[in-house]
Formats: C-alpha cells, sequence, structure tokens
C-alpha cells in the first residue's frame, strides 16, 4: 500500500506535484514510463489504438536520441510527452546542479513542460524550483511492473485494487517490466472501460 499508493502526509508535504486529478471524474491518467524502447513502444501504441486512447508518455533523454523515430510517432499518433531526465537520474542521490543539468539535457530532446522525477525521487527544494518551470508529476497509482518479485495478475490487481477517480496511474516501456506490461496493461484497460472510465492526457 505504501508504494502502490502513496499516503497522503507524503502528498501534502510535496504538494507543489500533481498526484492526481478530479476525484469528482471518472477519469484514469494512463502513464507511461521509461521509453522509448524497440521492444515496447509500438506494441503500446498499437494497443493503445486499439482502445482509442491517449496517454501521457514520459520519457528518456537518451532513448529519445537513440530512437528518434519512434518518440516521433508516440507524437505522431496524438499522445503526450514528458521529461523523464536524460539519464534517468534520481534528485535524492545527486546534487541539484548535476540533476538540473540531466533533465536540461533532456529538453534538448523532449520539448515538453511536463517533468516526472525518476523513481519519484526529488528533495523538496529541486521540486520547487522545478516546478518553475514544469509542472511536476507524480502518480497516485504505481502498478510496480517493474518487480520481478510479481506476476503479471498481481500487477493487474495492484491497478484494479487502487485506481479510482482521477488516478494517475503509472505502466513502464523497460526490458524488466515487459512481460508483466504486455500482460496486465491490455487487461486494465478493459477493466477500467467495463466500469466506465475515460482516459485522458495530463495538461500542464
Amino acid at each position: 500500500m505504501l508504494i502502490e499508493q502513496i499516503p497522503n502526509i507524503v502528498r501534502w508535504v510535496y504538494w507543489r506535484a500533481l498526484w492526481r486529478g478530479a476525484t469528482n471524474e471518472k477519469v484514469i491518467y494512463l502513464t507511461i514510463d521509461d521509453g522509448p524502447t524497440k521492444s515496447g513502444t509500438q506494441w503500446i501504441l498499437d494497443l493503445l489504438d486499439k482502445y482509442g486512447i491517449k496517454a501521457t508518455f514520459f520519457c528518456i533523454g537518451k532513448n529519445v536520441e537513440m530512437y528518434s523515430e519512434l518518440y516521433n510517432e508516440i507524437l505522431r499518433r496524438g499522445h503526450k510527452t514528458g521529461v523523464h531526465g536524460y539519464d534517468h537520474k534520481r534528485g535524492l542521490n545527486s546534487n541539484s546542479k548535476a540533476f538540473y543539468a540531466d533533465i536540461e539535457h533532456a529538453s534538448q530532446f523532449i520539448r515538453s513542460n511536463l517533468f516526472r522525477p525518476p523513481h519519484g525521487n526529488i528533495s523538496l527544494s529541486q521540486l520547487r524550483e522545478l516546478s518553475k518551470r514544469y509542472t511536476v508529476v507524480l502518480w497516485d497509482v504505481i502498478t510496480r511492473d517493474y518487480n520481478q518479485n510479481l506476476s503479471g495478475d498481481d500487477v493487474l490487481n495492484i491497478a484494479k485494487k487502487y485506481s479510482r477517480n482521477g488516478s494517475i496511474v503509472v505502466f513502464h516501456d523497460s526490458e524488466k517490466s515487459m512481460k508483466n506490461m504486455r500482460y496486465a496493461l491490455p487487461k486494465a484497460i478493459e477493466y477500467w472501460l467495463t466500469e466506465g472510465y475515460e482516459f485522458k492526457i495530463i495538461e500542464s
């Protein structure tokens, strides 16, 4: 529970970050972190097209530089993108100057006013500074699809159990999440649609 859905006290302390959308709207904000990748991005895009869904992709700058055609395809299909650092650098594990430089490097490849700190790892002073330029987006539900100790069904159950009105939900476009993500994401989408949820991208 403390991982899948961060406690309200933490959200209150980090109030400058966006954790959840409007609680009175039956909406899911689907977000995809860490891409683009050769193994996942095209599959995810085709899946979202199948259901007519738009998502917000928080991309790693070095991956965008490497797979620029996949990044452009994300945009071409009408999805929103956000900055997820160039090297996936953690704010609390870096001095702020290096952290900001990593984000600035990523912004050369990703034109967006949305930023998600890798691993949600950011200090209050870093959040305050970055909020001058970005909408800093965290999450309401993290599916933990990257966790090798979890099965696809475990990931699906997390998505179903913790999602609610306005949830910002995180899946990952990465090698270690691929098996669980490919299993759980389509089933989660079908569950949300059956429950009457709509899907929206995150606006600034």
